[in-house]
């Protein structure tokens, strides 16, 4: 039967491959974007209709359904568009094959040498970074309370209905991603790790994206080459590579968004502007976060779109892209979601207490929210400056603090308070972040303030001149602002900046084109030797990144085990080593088929509790500011923490429960610890 899975998953991409080539022009790059949204297009709308019809766990109606949906792109976009040119995508890889082989052999030994570096890194971390995905398990703190959590509780009810989490993030997130994480599991035969295959997919098809996109601006082989492998080697970017974390999709639909929108720019093809609504639809249904991207994207549509010859035909680009948007946003973004967290929560995003926790709500007036905003910007603006990757190790910590000493003795004399104000920061600001912070949430390397930052900078304020990078600053310092003023400091940050790294990478055109600043001119050794030094840094700070993630070990380091070695419950409950023992012992007590009452808190992990195979059923008893629910019938046992059930419940703690116990007197924890219990109840 998995082999019939596989069979209909590969016939199911040969589809997509064969649509793909009826929308995009004879482009290798264009033809592999489309094809990502086609798949991810495919099967969104496909979960939302088999959820209505109680079908989420059934993989057949997955596979009948997703060639359904992918039979309705076959006749639609033709219709659309019109016929398209034919071509043979074999040929067209042939072809660039040869063009690559061609300027492989065109580069000047400086050139060379520096791509040599790059590609080779990028070499070195797609191996590790492909063992690690297919070999560890899942451990994200997200995706242990809410992502792959509910995944596995909606393929358990047959339905992606709202029924009450723990965690607000089970009911409230959008469920677009939590549509591609289960037909990936159940079309694999459920293999668990193919959770991760939409976010692994989303790290190279954002690198195939920049690539497009420098290409239509620049128009330089080498500088889109450039632009693409710096932006592999973004930290954070390339760590969530091999993680089930949520940003790194968006960012995958940002690029997409962004290619078409540029595209529209060079071809003037109404079709790019239609594929530019459903990528624009596909991102809003995929995080509510896009909203902070709206104004730097609107900023891209005007130089690219808006900006027309008349009124006219600025009239009728507006009218198909926005035609596009709302069409797209009535089958992408409003199903997932947004209308349900209105019915039940009375706004799209979540509940009261979610919004005041971490969102412009928690900064109280609006003269607090300027003050502590800007206070943000600095902070965001001083976690930028750090040799992330490098300082994993003692040494690269001690250069590393020498480097910011300058830094930490600017905010002293300005007084900016930076770690003393905190009542708009989820964890108070630190000069020298904890090494988990830092570690785990990297955010662009030596790349972002060694070479990009600056040169926005000098952009912006029209040092060097170039119009559509002007456009690009603009944006950046949006989203920049964006996430300084709408929400607390939050040191975990750099995933929501890989999505502004979008903007960023593409500064580094510039090194190709402008003629003040080019490394392809003769002579400039200096600046020639700075650029050498940046590249090598990013990439040895690439390296040290992946093989010194102790979330995700290559090989054994800091006294931790490898990932790959590591014991279950150990390696997903990392983030919370309180619970690793108690975790450790309801799995050894609990058989792999039982059904759990689970009396939790709302960040308690849950996903180690469904087991290796994910074949517990879990019942949730405590739902989000609901309160404590009665034990149901069909409940094996019950599983509960002690703040949760305790003399003044309506559940009453007995005398022969069992104490699984956790450690509560552990210090730098992100949550206190809990004190865990476990009862049989047949």
């Amino acid at each position: 039967m998995v082999l019939l899975y596989w069979l209909s998953f590969l016939l199911f991409l040969y589809g997509i491959g064969i649509v793909a080539k009826k929308i995009a022009q004879p482009s290798l790059a264009e033809w592999i974007i489309t094809s990502f949204l086609l798949f991810t297009g495919s099967i969104i709308p496909t979960g939302f209709v088999l959820s209505a019809l109680d079908l989420t766990a059934n993989t057949f109606a997955w596979i009948i359904s997703t060639y359904l949906s992918l039979t309705i792109h076959f006749f639609f976009w033709p219709f659309l568009l019109g016929p398209n040119q034919k071509y043979s995508v074999r040929q067209v890889f042939s072809n660039r094959i040869s063009t690559f082989k061609a300027w492989t052999r065109e580069l000047s030994p400086y050139l060379k040498t520096i791509f040599i570096f790059m590609f080779g890194t990028l070499g070195v971390i797609a191996v590790t970074n492909l063992i690690l995905v297919l070999f560890t398990v899942p451990n994200e703190w997200d995706s242990m309370t809410g992502h792959l959590n509910r995944a596995v509780r909606y393929i358990q009810r047959g339905t992606m209905a709202h029924f009450g989490g723990t965690n607000w993030n089970m009911d409230t997130y959008p469920k677009s991603p939590t549509t591609i994480h289960i037909y990936t599991y159940l079309i694999s035969g459920k293999f668990e790790n193919a959770f991760k295959l939409i976010h692994h997919v989303s790290y190279y098809l954002t690198l195939v994206s920049v690539f497009g996109i420098a290409q239509r601006i620049g128009r330089n082989l080498s500088a889109s080459f450039f632009c693409a492998l710096a932006y592999a080697l973004f930290l954070d970017f390339l760590m969530q590579a091999v993680t089930t974390e949520t940003d790194i999709v968006l960012t995958a639909y940002l690029s997409c968004l962004l290619y078409f929108l540029f595209t529209y720019y060079t071809t003037r093809l109404n079709k790019y502007l239609y594929l530019a609504g459903m990528a624009f639809a596909l991102a809003f249904g995929h995080k509510v976060t896009f909203f902070l991207l709206m104004p730097s994207v609107f900023v891209v549509m005007i130089y690219t779109v808006f900006l027309a010859p008349n009124f006219k035909t600025f009239f009728y680009r507006v009218l198909r892209l926005g035609s596009a948007i709302v069409i797209a946003m009535l089958i992408y973004t409003f199903p997932t979601g947004y209308v349900k967290n209105i019915m039940v929560f009375k706004h799209p995003i979540g509940p009261p207490t979610a919004l005041k926790h971490q969102s412009i709500e928690r900064a109280g007036p609006l003269s607090n929210l300027f003050e502590q905003g800007s206070r943000n910007v600095v902070r965001y603006a001083y976690d930028f400056f750090n040799l992330d990757g490098i300082r994993n190790a003692q040494w690269g910590y001690d250069l590393n603090t020498t480097i910011r000493k300058p830094l930490a003795v600017l905010e002293d004399k300005l007084h900016m308070r930076l770690d003393e104000e905190t009542d708009f920061s989820i964890l108070p600001f630190s000069m020298q972040r904890r090494f988990n912070n830092y570690n785990a949430n990297p955010y662009w390397g030596v790349f972002g303030f060694a070479l990009i930052l600056p040169l926005i900078l000098l952009v912006f304020i029209r040092v060097f001149r170039s119009r559509v990078h002007w456009f690009l600053a603009l944006a950046f310092c949006l989203h920049f602002a964006a996430l300084s003023y709408s929400a607390p400091y939050d040191p975990f940050k750099g995933r929501y900046f890989i999505e502004t790294g979008l903007f960023g990478v593409l500064f580094l055109l510039l090194l190709f084109s402008h003629h003040r600043l080019s490394i392809i001119k003769p002579r400039r050794n200096i600046w020639k030797g700075y650029i050498m030094m940046v590249v090598g840094l990013a990439c040895i700070s690439a390296v040290m990144a992946v093989y010194l993630n102790i979330r995700c070990l290559p090989f054994p380091a800091y006294g931790y085990k490898s990932a790959l070695t590591e014991d279950r419950i150990q390696l997903q409950t990392f983030a919370r080593p309180d619970i690793t023992k108690p975790y450790e012992a309801f799995d050894s007590i609990v058989p792999q088929n039982a059904t759990v009452a689970l009396a939790t808190i709302n960040d308690d992990f849950e996903y180690p509790l469904y087991g290796s195979h994910l074949t517990r059923k879990l019942i949730t008893i405590n739902p989000f500011e609901k309160g404590l629910q009665p034990i149901p019938k069909d409940a094996d046992y019950l599983f509960y923490a002690k703040s949760v059930i305790n003399d003044t419940s309506k559940i009453k703690a007995l005398p022969t429960d069992i104490r699984l116990g956790s450690d509560t007197t552990m210090t730098n924890l992100d949550v206190k610890g809990q004190d865990y219990y476990l009862r049989k109840l047949k």
